[in-house]
């Protein structure tokens, strides 16, 4: 099966697809702790929020697109409140506070998510002209997950366009370098705090949405991809886009192929990519502060 020059088109695109998911997550999660400080670990509970928005929305409204809207809009209001209501506070309590409090809200949503949807793993479809297989270098592979490989492209294109060519992205750069020093010069790093905490959160959603026709959306999803999305952001660096593409790409094919190479060792074969990692660069491959 190895021989065959199909099975590693198949793989190397499994592979980016699940990159793409883990950069969406990721890089909304990097970019608040670079920038804020704070360890959000209800990240991955958001990300089952956007799925479960997503659900609802197709019940209701019968429509993917729909879905694909309304659920990181949804998951950015859920932000907002979270902002205003409980993370503003924590920011500055330090980050044992900040991991036990986010560490708790991660089993408030658990239990959100079964009175309101219950245990059953639920889905829905993805579009139907996205429902079938196209040919990749003469090999059949599914539209949607092809989808999913486009739209983190364009998310990262779109990411690294504003944070390297426009005004808001040097003020974020220079929040996430010296806030402090930021704030010196005039800028307003509150509100870049809240601007950034909610477009992460929507990314948050937007991945957990796209990713609900692919996997089950069940809840504790949000706790399964939390590890890997953590030693996503370990392993790029904190606060650092270029981090959060390069991790996501190591993360999301070390699993690929690990399960297709050495099945009895990919469970453990990113814990130790991440021991080698700590060991010879701590702050992450692209740490933003250098």
């Amino acid at each position: 099966m190895l021989a065959d020059p199909s099975t590693w088109i198949v793989q190397g695109l499994n592979g980016l697809q699940l990159s793409m998911l883990l950069f969406l997550l990721s890089v909304g999660l990097t970019v608040i702790f670079g920038l804020l400080h704070f360890v959000n670990l209800a990240h991955g509970a958001l990300y089952a929020l956007g799925a479960y928005a997503g659900v609802s929305a197709v019940w209701m409204l019968g429509s993917y697109w729909a879905a694909f809207v309304l659920a990181p809009a949804a998951v950015a209001l859920a932000g907002t409140v979270l902002y205003l209501g409980l993370i503003r506070r924590m920011r500055r309590s330090g980050p044992m506070n900040q991991v036990l409090v986010t560490f708790g809200l991660i089993f408030v949503f658990l239990d959100i998510f079964r009175i309101v949807w219950g245990d059953i793993a639920l889905g829905i479809d993805a579009p139907a002209f996205l429902s079938g297989p196209v040919e990749v270098l003469g090999v059949a592979y599914p539209a949607y997950r092809l989808f999913i490989i486009a739209l983190g492209a364009a998310v990262m294109a779109g990411l690294g366009l504003v944070l390297s060519r426009t005004q808001i992205g040097a003020m974020i750069r220079a929040g996430v370098d010296n806030d402090r020093m930021a704030a010196c010069l005039g800028l307003n790093v509150e509100r870049i705090f809240f601007v950034v905490f909610c477009v992460g959160c929507a990314l948050a959603g937007l991945a957990g949405v796209v990713a609900a026709p692919v996997f089950s959306v069940t809840p504790d999803m949000g706790t399964q991809i939390l590890i890997p999305t953590l030693i996503v952001v370990v392993i790029g660096g904190l606060g650092s886009l270029k981090g959060a593409v390069a991790g996501s790409l190591i993360v999301g094919f070390t699993q690929t192929f690990g399960a297709v190479l050495a099945p009895q060792l990919a469970a453990v074969a990113v814990y130790a990519l991440l021991a080698g990692i700590l060991i010879f660069r701590p702050a992450g491959l692209f740490p933003a502060r250098g």
